[in-house]
């Protein structure tokens, strides 16, 4: 008797564990949900907040969405889409260039074997301890002499020297962990080394290059620092160099700085979310059978 007690009470024990452990994690997720979204929250109520009523009273903890219609006024006065376009510029040229140069840069290093292949991939490791800061000065000098000053251009060749290694070490990774013997085959049947690249190689490391088009992407639209010292026209500044225009010694307009803001990282979140799904189709599509 004793023991079928004991046998009945033991199921229901674990399902109460069960669903505190499912009560815990749904605890969890959401305080982890609510610490990462309240920022966008706070940068949403204060975009829809007056200059008044920021000053006098400070963030108010539920947005005024009846002010709504002075997001118009601000996207009138300030040039935030054209700031948004041309990080837009520098993003996109930096990531395709990066991603053309590392691709065959990877591909050369995980499969020729030449002499200086461990000093070449030294020095481009070696680049990345090298600071924007440290480099600034003379890439201005070479940059006034080559006339790209207040051009893209420019800032999209900085940005690809910065993030190309490691978009190449990142490729290289997954062209590493693919069988040779799959190219072999390729090469008896009359295959070229180009179209194996791109017909065989690039579709199984598709993960890879996504994660590197993430990088490089966020790099470029992300620039501040080349941009800052590099581009003297405001009508080519990107984003950050234009938002940072508004924080003035005595006074800031909040409500306008946070509404760039949410405006400039929604394009980066869309970007990120595409992204992730080409790094899961590519996890999913890019398996090896034996």
């Amino acid at each position: 008797m004793t023991t079928s007690l004991t046998s009945t009470k033991l199921p229901r024990r674990r399902g109460v564990l069960a669903r505190m452990g499912s009560l815990g994690k749904a605890i969890l997720i959401t305080l982890l949900v609510v610490f990462t979204g309240f920022p966008v929250y706070w940068m949403l109520g204060t975009s829809l907040g007056t200059e008044q009523s920021l000053y006098r009273d400070g963030q108010p903890l539920i947005p005024e969405f009846a002010n709504i219609g002075q997001w118009g006024s601000f996207l009138a006065e300030v040039p935030i889409l054209r700031w948004l376009g041309n990080s837009f510029v520098i993003a996109a040229g930096t990531t395709i260039l990066s991603l053309v140069l590392a691709t065959m840069a990877a591909y050369a290093l995980s499969r020729y074997r030449f002499h200086g292949r461990g000093v070449a991939g030294f020095i481009f490791f070696s680049t990345q301890m090298l600071p924007e800061a440290l480099i600034i000065v003379p890439l201005y000098s070479i940059f006034a002499g080559a006339g790209l000053l207040n051009s893209h251009w420019g800032l999209i060749l900085a940005d690809t020297a910065f993030v190309m290694p490691v978009s190449m070490f990142i490729i290289k990774s997954g062209i590493d962990k693919i069988p040779y013997e799959i190219e072999e085959s390729a090469r008896i049947d009359g295959c070229s080394r180009l179209r194996m690249l791109f017909t065989i190689v690039l579709p199984l490391v598709r993960p890879s290059i996504a994660a590197a088009a993430v990088i490089a992407f966020f790099d470029g639209w992300n620039e501040f620092m080349f941009a800052n010292t590099f581009i003297s026209d405001s009508d080519l500044w990107p984003a950050p160099v234009g938002l940072a225009s508004f924080l003035g010694q005595f006074y800031t307009p909040m409500n306008v700085v946070m509404l760039c803001a949410l405006l400039f990282a929604l394009p980066a979140i869309i970007f990120f979310l595409w992204a992730q799904r080409g790094i899961v189709s590519g996890l999913t599509a890019g398996s090896v059978k034996g």
